[in-house]
């Protein structure tokens, strides 16, 4: 077992690109990870990998050796899944989630609250920010994301979409008239829920090219829920994700303005570590939150 350990050390090695990546990736610290790399250097008697100054690149033998790797490890993985899937053994442990506030506490915690009742011997930490928290620095198993993505080594699964959406009500418009163009948000009374002074700029798309408007909020408030509040009191248009109002949309407490000048859709995402031995929870979890998410006809507009 040491030694099928030390070629999933190589592999995150050469997938991260530096030792302290791989270090981080595999929750494991630097100098075991430099251990384990120069006991298997020294087993097979070649060098594996070459150090340069910005990052490693595998040399000609360690292509070779991580080519058969990496199948050696897959073949491995499939082999103990068929194993634990014959046995039919209950989940257990601890799984750490982060999910954004409102999103969490709209469409996740549900689906916590499910995931929990199928794996009594399962324990659950949901944490809900509106901050895209370290995976690797927190410890956290799962993130769900909105929006693209940066660029980095972690692995992601696309669930679903939302936009942003311009929202008044019947009552605001009666009294103020519908606005026809982005540029006639400039004559209307605007709620932000942001605490960024004023003036602010929305972005709109219009024939393929995006637009900036500069408004003035008449309302700016700390959160989603009190901007939604005061939107459906009539105290001006403001700007949510779709998922944020769906119910008030539905509903008709809300209108829906200039529906064909919306940016394009942000992604959904669930984001992952590594995909390298994953956990049976995690992987439980996250076919769990792909069934439940993509039922939400919301999120698949």
């Amino acid at each position: 077992m040491d030694r099928l350990d030390e070629l999933v050390v190589f592999t995150a090695i050469l997938e991260a690109g530096s030792l302290a990546a791989a270090a981080r990736g595999l929750r494991r610290s630097y100098p075991a990870v430099t251990r384990s790399l120069a006991a298997l250097e020294e087993r097979v008697g070649l060098r594996l990998v070459q150090r340069t100054t910005r990052k490693l690149a595998p040399t000609e033998a360690g292509h070779r050796l991580a080519s058969r790797a990496r199948q050696l490890l897959a073949d491995y993985g499939e082999a103990t899944g068929k194993l634990r899937g014959h046995r039919n053994a209950p989940l257990q442990g601890l799984l750490r989630v982060t999910a954004p506030s409102l999103f969490g506490r709209v469409h996740i915690m549900p689906l916590v609250a499910s995931f929990l009742d199928l794996h009594p011997g399962v324990r659950f930490e949901l944490v809900l920010t509106n901050t895209n928290l370290d995976l690797i620095e927190e410890r956290f198993d799962i993130a769900i994301r909105l929006g693209p993505l940066a660029d980095s080594g972690l692995v992601a699964r696309r669930v679903g979409q939302v936009r942003e959406v311009l929202l008044a009500s019947g009552k605001y418009l009666a009294r103020r008239g519908r606005p026809l163009t982005p540029g006639d948000l400039m004559k209307h009374d605007i709620v932000f829920n942001s605490s960024r002074p004023a003036p602010l700029v929305w972005r709109f798309r219009a024939s393929g090219r995006d637009r900036a408007v500069s408004l003035t909020p008449r309302l700016v408030v700390s959160d989603t829920e009190s901007m939604i509040a005061a939107i459906r009191g009539g105290l001006g248009i403001g700007r949510a994700l779709s998922y944020q109002a769906a119910e008030e949309l539905s509903s008709g407490k809300l209108e829906r303005l200039l529906r064909e000048f919306e940016p394009p859709a942000r992604p959904i995402h669930l984001v992952v570590p590594t995909a390298q031995y994953m956990p049976p929870g995690v992987r439980a979890f996250l076919d769990h939150a792909v069934r439940g998410l993509g039922r939400v006809g919301t999120l698949q507009d």
